[in-house]
């Protein structure tokens, strides 16, 4: 009997078996469920199960053992990111959305990615910078870099965070190779596999990718247009007794939406309560007019490790990110980053210290902002006339969230899109639970192409 997707019970099984060895939860040698466990657990006969096992052992995936049952074959499978979770089409998988747009080709459209344009970039600026550190005799462009990083580098971070109120000296600062290594980095000392997690519903799909690899339990808090849904968090927080909670700060990626002051005071008296730990993704801080409640500004940096980089403003090539949390962490966030990458890039962080201490880049920021601004009501008036409407207006940032007219599955009209050159990002790939399936996200820097609209027609009448 086929499923929906047409897929047998008998394959079913055979996935469920896959999915536990792709993810270790299964090692080679050890003895799979029985079969009576197995098909309560699937809810299908036992002889399904029987069925599903002898294809497995012809397959070599497991091997049968007479009188003890069947057990898991060979040597240990390199871990697979793609089957930890809950299986997905490939056109809304976040792992598939990611690199479809870093390995599309200069004729490929790329509206679902989270990025600038490079002739959005100041790529000028970047010159005359590289062309000065060549020139400049104090700058080691052979040599490690220190834990910590950069040492004039994180002074003028200390002065900017403090600009939106975020209290951090330089010491309590630590230089990363990019904003997703340092979330990573806060994982790795923070989190142990099994442990829960709660992440915003939408969220940033790589935040699911990172955590697949941590081998946590995630769940999704549902987002609204002030932040996320206090009531069903605390309801997670009862229930699951996280450990950590990953969210953006300024605007949300993907809704573009910003966390309001009675929200961020709510949400850190539950996170005080419950012993949960904050980290607060602020990479497109630079991107907007005025700037938004920002919890480890209201926190001091007690429970709210807070993150930042250039890679959405200045350059994705010069990578240099960082993480500003409590004394008592830093320490031990830089052991982990030695153990995992030794030095600090160096050469990155002098690249963007000299680009951000030039007074052209708070005016590249201003004309930045005009034509993000520009481009989003553009974006919003085309989508329009094709039905699509948004979940709100944002007033700042890159992204629209954007739902398609009644009837239509994001997931399928990606689909339809890739095979016309159009690389789109579907709603799920955002959501824990699944929930989106009616809404893309449009990356406004990447769309102002004719063709996408085009494309995005025939896509939703097919």
């Amino acid at each position: 009997m086929s499923l929906e997707g047409g897929i047998t019970r008998v394959e079913q099984v055979m996935g469920a078996v896959r999915a536990r060895i792709a993810t270790r939860a299964l090692q080679p040698g050890a003895r799979a469920p029985s079969i009576r466990a197995m098909a309560q657990a699937m809810n299908v006969s036992k002889s399904t199960v029987v069925e599903a096992y002898d294809r497995l052992a012809a397959e070599g995936v497991v091997e049968a053992r007479r009188g003890s049952g069947f057990y898991v074959a060979g040597r240990a499978a390199p871990l697979a990111l793609s089957e930890i979770g809950p299986r997905l089409d490939r056109s809304i998988d976040p792992l598939w959305i990611s690199r479809q747009s870093l390995e599309a080709g200069p004729g490929v459209l790329k509206p679902g990615c989270g990025w600038l344009p490079a002739d959005w970039m100041p790529q000028d600026a970047m010159r005359r910078a590289m062309r000065a550190l060549a020139r400049t005799e104090r700058v080691n462009l052979t040599d490690y870099g220190t834990p910590l990083g950069l040492t004039s580098m994180r002074s003028l971070l200390s002065r900017r965070l403090a600009e939106r109120g975020v209290e951090a000296a330089p010491a309590r600062i630590m230089l990363t190779e990019s904003g997703t290594q340092a979330i990573d980095l806060v994982c790795r000392f923070l989190l142990e596999p099994g442990d829960a997690v709660i992440v915003d519903d939408p969220c940033y799909f790589n935040f699911h990718a990172m955590l697949r690899a941590h081998r946590v339990r995630v769940f999704g808090a549902p987002w609204t247009p002030h932040g996320p849904n206090l009531e069903v968090f605390e309801q997670l927080l009862s229930e699951h007794r996280p450990r950590l909670y990953i969210t953006n700060s300024g605007p949300q990626n993907p809704t573009g939406a910003t966390l309001s002051p009675v929200v961020a005071h709510r949400l850190l008296k539950l996170a005080e309560r419950h012993d949960l730990t904050i980290i607060e993704d602020d990479i497109y801080a630079d991107l907007e007019h005025e700037p938004a409640p920002r919890l480890a500004a209201f926190d001091g940096l007690e429970r709210v490790v807070h993150i930042g980089s250039f890679s959405k403003t200045l350059s994705a090539a010069a990578r240099c990110g960082f993480v500003a949390a409590r004394a008592d962490w830093i320490d031990g966030l830089a052991d982990l980053k030695v153990a995992t990458s030794f030095g600090a890039g160096q050469l990155s962080a002098e690249l963007v210290l000299s680009i951000l201490t030039d007074g052209g880049y708070r005016r590249y920021l201003a004309a930045l902002r005009e034509r993000l601004a520009r481009a989003r009501g553009e974006t919003l008036r085309r989508l329009g006339g094709l039905g699509l409407t948004p979940w709100i207006e944002p007033q700042a940032g890159l992204f629209l969230w954007m739902r398609l007219p009644s009837g239509l599955d994001a997931g399928r009209v990606a689909q339809q899109a890739l095979t016309d050159g159009v690389v789109l990002a579907p709603g799920d790939a955002f959501s824990p639970s699944q929930s989106a399936t009616s809404y893309l996200r449009f990356n406004v820097a990447q769309s102002g192409d004719v063709r996408l609209y085009e494309v995005l027609a025939r896509a939703m009448d097919a």
